[in-house]
């Protein structure tokens, strides 16, 4: 019997026992470079078959796959590499092989019989994801291979997924969400359509072609999916959902996708640090809440000053238990205020009522989600501050259709500069997700006499001047 293709990139087609076979390969290859149990593999790699193949060639070792973005360049990197403490590298991007020995995703492999893969070890290093903190600085989520598993499972049940669903995969690899959405596809034998790239009409055009049964998107390909101006014209019929994830529902943008389709959304609510946390039950799905606890999710509500657990209703810091929370962050000083007794401290704010329906309305971290990504003001500041044009500045993000939120940057300048020259200074050396969408000359950056950024402050008398 001819096994079942599982994974299709462009013209090609691989089955479990091909993508095991190229992992065994790649395996040994690792292993020549002294990859062995308990080494963090640096993976920088594009949406492809061998970033797949890349970490189940790592976790057949022992060792932990530590993703990096392709998007990032060389600074990002060479933090992300140091705070990791990476020792061997494997992808296919040029900034990675230019910092560490790297083996390249297309070099020849030799034929390696894959036999069975060893049992992981549940407690031991399985992923690092990265996340950025206050301190503007990207830090590393780790995850074992037990809490990732549970991941898996709490994905798989809130989804409703089973081999007999088709999906495809257009979100970035390097992203929990994209991890997440390929190793849960592969663990109950789903078929998954990869792309290189985000392409609305391929997107679009394959869900008929292909037979998609679940789709997922970001606020970007939601908004693009509502303003095709044909959108009726698509094949949509085999779709089951779209799943809204990395950003609270823009509920006019879902409706108006529902009203020309007939398609349901699924939102659903996670973090790097704890993948899974709320889902909306499927055939109950509302747009008004993220959803309401995954199995074995345990979530609570605390007062933003005193901590102390709220009613039903009432709203405070969403805090979270689950069998998927992180091992915790590196650097080790970045675990001091993640966890209040055991319960992850997310930094969004909302409220969980009675019946359980989560609600998200704010977050008292300062990140700014650009298109489920996250953004650290202090890491853009550190930037602009080397332009000899800015006395000061401070970043912060505005409400934005599109992406989620907007990157604005408030600067105090020396001398007259162009805001494009600011925003290329910052894309230059950034990723291009980081850089700021408005600049906005002001007189002086507000601080307190910490010298804190009183970023509510700008908001509130300066991002409704910005274009939204």
């Amino acid at each position: 019997m001819t096994e079942r293709v599982i994974l299709e990139f462009e013209d090609r087609r691989y089955t479990r026992a091909d993508l095991d076979t190229a992992a065994a390969g790649l395996a040994q290859a690792l292993a020549g470079r002294g990859v062995s149990s308990g080494s963090r593999v640096a993976l920088m790699s594009g949406n492809r078959p061998e970033f797949v193949i890349a970490v189940l060639a790592i976790w057949r070792l022992g060792a932990a796959a530590v993703l990096i973005s392709p998007a990032w360049r060389t600074q990002e990197v060479t933090h992300a590499l140091g705070v990791s403490e990476a020792t061997h590298a494997v992808g296919d991007n040029p900034v990675l092989a230019d910092l560490m020995s790297m083996v390249h995703l297309d070099d020849p492999l030799a034929a390696v019989p894959a036999g069975t893969a060893p049992a992981l070890d549940p407690e031991a290093e399985a992923v690092l994801v990265f996340s950025s903190g206050t301190t503007g600085l990207p830090k590393a989520v780790r995850h074992s291979h037990g809490s990732f598993a549970a991941a898996v499972r709490h994905w798989r049940e809130v989804l409703d997924l089973s081999e007999r669903d088709r999906i495809q995969v257009v979100t970035p690899p390097a992203h929990i969400l994209g991890l997440l959405n390929i190793v849960t596809a592969l663990d109950v034998g789903a078929w998954v359509r990869l792309d290189a790239r985000f392409d609305l009409e391929r997107m679009l055009t394959r869900i008929g072609q292909d037979g998609i049964t679940i789709e997922m998107a970001v606020a970007p390909i939601a908004l693009a999916i509502a303003s095709h101006p044909t959108l009726e014209s698509f094949d949509l019929s085999p779709l089951r959902y779209i799943m809204w994830g990395a950003t609270p529902v823009t509920p006019s943008v879902a409706e108006t996708v529902t009203r020309r389709t007939g398609i349901g959304w699924l939102p659903a609510y996670g973090a790097s640090e704890v993948p899974v946390i709320a889902c909306n039950p499927i055939g109950d799905a509302r747009l008004d809440s993220v959803g309401k606890a995954a199995p074995g999710v345990g979530i609570r509500v605390v007062d933003l000053q005193t901590g102390k657990p709220l009613a039903p209703g009432e709203v405070g810091e969403i805090q979270v238990r689950s069998t998927s929370l992180m091992l915790g962050y590196l650097p080790e000083e970045s675990n001091a205020e993640a966890f209040d007794d055991g319960w992850y401290r997310t930094g969004d704010v909302g409220s969980v009522d009675a019946d359980g329906w989560v609600r998200l309305t704010d977050r008292s971290k300062e990140m700014i989600k650009v298109r489920g990504f996250q953004v650290a003001p202090a890491e853009i500041e550190a930037v602009l501050h080397g332009h000899p044009a800015v006395a000061d500045c401070a970043v912060f993000g505005i409400p934005d259709e599109r992406d989620g939120e907007r990157i604005v940057a408030a600067v105090a300048l020396s001398v007259p500069v162009d805001d494009a020259e600011l925003i290329n200074f910052v894309g230059d050396l950034l990723a291009s997700y980081k850089r700021p969408r408005d600049v906005l000359v002001v007189d002086e950056i507000p601080r307190l006499p910490s010298g804190k950024v009183l970023r509510r402050v700008l908001k509130e008398n300066y991002g409704c001047t910005a274009d939204q």
